[in-house]
């Protein structure tokens, strides 16, 4: 039952993450916008969204998981973090909601990376 629940937050992170997929890459004028504001245009906006692929591909890898779990939490740490100093939660009339996914986001991927520590080679102790 457990594993089920893991494999469901993997699932769930990973559609999340996958959803501004088409905004990034096709250079929607809100997701232009954001990264222009934070100085990244044009290739931290792309460079983000491979990072946030790779990561997505990485949770279904099963010795990857936690590479996938550990940069998710990272570049979802960035999101937050850049949301809350230079753009604010609300953004463009959206009551927060992109604020709020990112902290969602964070927070399941540092439970997953909680779940396979083990996988973690550098970390084990021989």
């Amino acid at each position: 039952m457990k594993n089920y629940i893991f494999i469901a937050l993997r699932v769930l992170v990973s559609f999340i993450l996958l959803q501004p997929l088409l905004y990034k890459f096709t250079a929607h004028q809100d997701s232009v916008f954001i990264f222009t504001q934070v100085r990244m245009e044009p290739w931290g906006r792309i460079g983000v969204e491979v990072l946030e692929l790779s990561s997505s591909e990485l949770l279904f890898l099963p010795r990857k998981i936690w590479l996938g779990a550990g940069l998710a939490s990272v570049l979802m740490s960035g999101e937050v973090f850049i949301k809350i100093t230079k753009l604010g939660i609300e953004f463009n009339s959206d009551y927060g909601l992109l604020f709020y996914t990112a902290v969602l986001k964070l927070m399941l991927s540092l439970i997953i990376l909680c779940n396979h520590k083990k996988d973690i080679t550098f970390l084990s102790i021989q």
